[in-house]
């Protein structure tokens, strides 16, 4: 597999649990139920900013070329959490695998591939969130900060360095990451007395 058929095998085995990640609930379990604009604004701050850091450290423990790739995705990550300009809050359970991740593979397809692949889904229910609060400066913001943080490609060029044994481990290590944030959000609802899954 070349690194475009390790993302796409990514997109594929974890198709069910990115759609529900993009649903309206989403938002429901990362704010506690709060949605209110501060609280929004809060997830939003801690996945980025416990995104940059994560990444940080993980580029001062990598080689060099992959080492760039991180702290260039840690910059972007940062920058991100500077334009939500909110305080962060406690972690998710996202964050808290990707604290787990160890190995220079697993951490390419946690941080640079799930990573992004979550974003993507969480970012669609910020801006509907903006747009039904009629705060359009801020659905624009966020529409732009969901085409930053959830390109890929960091992720590719960093899995073209890798060989395809290690790309192998890198869709593993994707996959487990979306798996656990998955896993955070059903949890949540369900606590919460939610179904995780959607109404047909």
């Amino acid at each position: 597999m070349d690194a475009g058929a390790t993302i796409d095998a990514v997109r594929d085995q974890t198709e069910t649990e990115r759609d529900r990640l993009g649903s309206d609930k989403v938002l429901i379990a990362a704010t506690d139920a709060t949605l209110e604009t501060g609280a929004v604004l809060t997830a939003a701050a801690t996945r980025e900013s416990g995104l940059a850091d994560i990444l940080d450290r993980w580029a001062a423990e990598a080689d060099s070329d992959v080492a760039a790739q991180f702290e260039a995705a840690a910059e972007a990550a940062t920058e991100r959490a500077d334009r939500i300009d909110a305080d962060a809050g406690d972690s998710d359970g996202f964050l808290d695998n990707l604290e787990t991740v160890s190995g220079t593979a697993r951490r390419v397809g946690a941080g640079l591939v799930a990573a992004p692949l979550v974003a993507d889904r969480f970012y669609l229910q910020v801006v509907s969130f903006f747009v039904n609060e009629a705060d359009e400066q801020r659905a624009d913001t966020f529409r732009e900060i969901r085409r930053e943080a959830s390109a890929l490609d960091d992720g590719k060029t960093v899995l073209e360095y890798l060989s395809e044994s290690e790309r192998g481990t890198a869709a593993t290590a994707a996959t487990d990451a979306i798996g656990a944030a998955y896993d955070d959000y059903a949890e949540t609802l369900e606590a919460m007395g939610l179904d995780p899954k959607p109404i047909c």
